[in-house]
């Protein structure tokens, strides 16, 4: 199965940042990717811990729209229970435009507990709401029917989009999943994209990605609709050097920083636990070995994702979670490794000029002169 390759950026960036500086930043990356033919890149979207500083990824969106050729841009994702499903599927539209059908949506019902704190709403009632929301924003943005509906957080009363989607038949829709089986189901039961995350937070288990897909498939066949894995995004954060000892040197500091600062010291996880027996010198490798990243030469890029597409069974893009661990011109060299010698792997790129060698060297027999040159050889070697 072809697998694509794009990136998935909340962003996260250390606190101490000019942050004028890295949304520069971000956006010079989007348009480095773009030229590296990278398929798709997400933005998040998220309101506090400092790190993930993209609050308004449909402005991000609108300007990287006006700075890129090919590259699909997406939201990653829209946290609905933080939004009416009427101006989600506003700025859907007006992006699937902006972008001339370079859009996705993607959806999903918040997992960051300080946002949702700030928002007043609930955890106990994310999943929920999104539940709520999904055909509502579908419908607006992809149906022909006005929409009425009410409940406790949102009215619509015959409501309808009045500007025309770009996209035929629709702008795609997706739903992100750290690994619940909540999402999956949403994926089977409504047919959207589903996109996993392949790295579980420092402490926690690794997902069952197959199991995550199942659900998928299960929920769509008791509603009736189909899902693709074609459509389906892992993601992880990588980063590669042109050696897997450089690579490491690399990153090595700011994956710690990453791991103490970010998941202990601002999201409150129990990295000590994840960590405990740990020499500080060795935190890279052994948050390698849990499957926290993926991190080391191009070689080892190919390995890792042909192991994430045996244990899947097989999805149609990698995603990597953009961690900005090294310098941003080491970073921007990861991506062009990437590109260049593991993305061929999978797209299928290069098959049809590997093929033409081939057929050459079993042809050789049909061109006088390399059949002559054949001859010659034989001759002097039997000399």
């Amino acid at each position: 199965m072809h697998t694509g390759i794009g990136a998935f950026l909340s962003p996260l960036h250390a606190p101490g940042q000019d942050p004028h500086l890295t949304i520069r930043r971000d956006l010079q990356l989007v348009e480095h990717l773009d030229e590296l033919n990278y398929d798709e890149v997400w933005f998040g979207e998220h309101h506090s811990l400092s790190w993930p500083t993209i609050g308004a990824p449909e402005t991000i969106i609108a300007a990287a729209a006006e700075r890129t050729r090919q590259i699909k841009l997406a939201n990653g994702v829209v946290p609905l229970p933080f939004h009416h499903p009427y101006n989600v599927a506003t700025r859907a539209v007006m992006l699937d435009h902006l972008t001339r059908g370079r859009y996705i949506l993607g959806v999903g019902p918040g997992a960051t507990p300080n946002d949702s704190h700030q928002f007043g709403v609930a955890q106990d009632d994310l999943k929920r709401m999104a539940g709520e929301a999904i055909p509502v924003v579908q419908e607006l943005v992809n149906g022909e029917e006005r929409v009425s509906t009410k409940t406790d957080w949102f009215v619509v009363q015959d409501a309808k989009m009045q500007l025309p989607r770009y996209s035929k038949p629709g702008i795609e829709m997706a739903i992100s999943s750290i690994g619940s089986p909540n999402s999956p189901q949403m994926a089977g039961r409504y047919g959207l994209s589903l996109v996993s995350w392949g790295a579980p937070p420092p402490g926690l288990p690794a997902v069952d990605l197959a199991q995550q897909w199942s659900y998928a498939e299960e929920a769509a066949e008791e509603y009736g609709r189909t899902v693709d894995r074609r459509t389906w995004r892992v993601v992880a954060p990588l980063y590669i050097a042109e050696t897997r000892e450089q690579a490491y040197r690399d990153v090595r500091e700011g994956f710690s920083e990453w791991l103490w600062d970010y998941w202990g010291k601002a999201a409150g996880f129990d990295v000590a636990a994840s960590m405990e027996g740990v020499k500080k010198s060795q935190e890279l490798e052994a948050g390698i070995e849990q499957g926290l990243a993926i991190v080391g030469s191009p070689e080892d890029a190919v390995a890792a994702i042909q192991r994430l597409q045996e244990q899947t069974g097989g999805f149609g893009t990698f995603l990597v979670y953009a961690m900005n661990w090294a310098s941003f011109e080491k970073t921007k060299r990861s991506y062009e490794l990437l590109a260049e010698k593991v993305a061929p792997t999978f797209s299928g790129s290069t098959t049809r000029g590997d093929e033409s060698i081939q057929w050459s060297i079993d042809n050789r027999h049909i061109f006088p002169h390399t059949e002559a040159r054949r001859n010659r050889e034989a001759a002097a070697g039997a000399r």
